[in-house]
């Protein structure tokens, strides 16, 4: 018997839905633009904690094995574990950030902490004796305490109130957190001193309608405060005169040298910048620190200029 012929489909008897079509364009084209914005999303806030990409890639797999990594490490290795997961979590879609956790064996709420260190601790170039002072992760969340203020001034000046940078390194995870705790209430107490007295000099203010003027009749206490303050203003001139004095000695030093001993004298002036950049960054700090105190409290008092 003879095969029947096979059909032949021919241009015409195939329909396009031109319409669908679009919509899947404008669909991948959405997705697109969605996956493009996510990408930088997760470039920017690993750029901004510091966090290397692993192969320089957004791919949340890579991500989640880089923090698994960084957790078998040393516990210095936590900073990285919080910036890693603060990326991670800008990289994963919506839901998908828990179970990552879950995988990683980590609890959500540990999961803030290592966050918050890794925000707190950002700026490791400055912080990298204060990390090594800490030096565990328990101690390092202790430390999430005190406000960023606070770091800052420990990093800068190896002491933040009655918390120095030494006893960090040696004290017990016990005595590191009763001690932030005092530090951090004895912040708060001070400040709510200075916001009550601003209060209360504002409110006199309003009442007398126009600034004090002292008059002669002073209490005994407040007499010698003038020459005090004076004084003080003239120390502080004169501490700044000496740091002058320092940075020119130290080029002038420099002019009257050998060849031979350039290397050793460039690298005492290294030394000497780090130490006279503390020193002003100390100094400024106090001033800035004193000016807004005074501004909040005695400055209220002050003759207008």
């Amino acid at each position: 018997m003879p095969r029947k012929p096979t059909p032949q489909t021919t241009a015409t008897d195939v329909v396009i839905d031109s319409q669908a079509v679009a919509q899947l364009s404008d669909s991948a084209n959405a997705l697109v633009a969605l996956t493009q914005e996510q990408d930088a999303l997760v470039r920017a806030t690993a750029a901004t904690l510091g966090y290397q990409l692993p192969a320089n890639a957004t791919d949340p797999d890579l991500i989640q094995r880089d923090i698994s990594a960084n957790m078998r490490r040393s516990v210095e290795a936590c900073l990285e574990v919080g910036r890693g997961l603060a990326v991670l979590k800008e990289a994963c879609a919506h839901g998908k950030y828990l179970p990552r956790l879950e995988a990683l064996g980590i609890d959500p709420s540990v999961a803030v902490r290592f966050i918050q260190a890794a925000t707190k601790f950002s700026n490791a170039a400055s912080t990298q004796h204060l990390i090594k002072a800490i030096g565990n992760q328990t101690k390092l969340f202790e430390m999430l305490v005190l406000d960023d203020e606070q770091i800052e001034e420990l990093s800068l000046t190896g002491q933040t109130g009655e918390l120095h940078l030494d006893d960090v390194a040696i004290m017990s995870v016990k005595e590191l957190r009763a001690a932030v705790r005092e530090e951090r209430h004895e912040r708060q107490a001070g400040e709510k001193v200075r916001a009550d007295m601003s209060a209360k000099l504002t409110k006199l203010q309003v009442q007398l309608k126009k600034k004090v003027v002292a008059d002669t009749d002073w209490p005994d206490a407040l007499a010698p405060l003038c020459e005090q303050v004076a004084a003080a203003g003239r120390d502080f001139v004169h501490a700044i005169s000496k740091l002058e004095v320092a940075r020119i000695t130290a080029f002038d030093t420099g002019s009257t040298l050998g060849e031979e001993e350039q290397a050793k004298y460039e690298a005492a002036l290294k030394y000497v910048a780090d130490v006279h950049a503390t020193a002003l960054a100390s100094a400024r700090k106090a001033l800035d620190k004193e000016e807004l105190e005074f501004g909040q409290t005695l400055g209220n008092f002050a003759s207008e200029s």
